[in-house]
């Protein structure tokens, strides 16, 4: 019944470096910033050892130690539906 609205499972680690790449933002300071350069994640997230965006995408992809760290200073993403999938149903 919602087979073809809500996906299951576990992320490949392909899907997670491309969601982050593409669609990922930081808060820093109740802002949000895109994650376009490691100075952004490393003056964060540096004194818990993430200084790069890899080691943040291992972080969330692995649930590492400071997992919760890394996932709160994550904006959460926007997601857009799918082209020509969601449209409205006439009764």
């Amino acid at each position: 019944l919602v087979e073809p609205y809500v996906a299951y499972g576990y992320p490949s680690l392909k899907s997670v470096k491309d969601l982050l790449y593409k669609r990922g933002f930081g808060k820093v300071n109740k802002q949000r910033l895109p994650i376009s350069d490691n100075s952004v994640v490393e003056g964060v997230l540096g004194k818990f050892g993430i200084i790069c965006v890899e080691d943040l995408i291992h972080e969330v992809f692995t649930v590492g130690p400071h997992f919760k760290e890394a996932a709160n200073f994550i904006w959460p993403l926007k997601l857009t539906s799918p082209k020509g999938r969601f449209g409205r149903k006439l009764l």
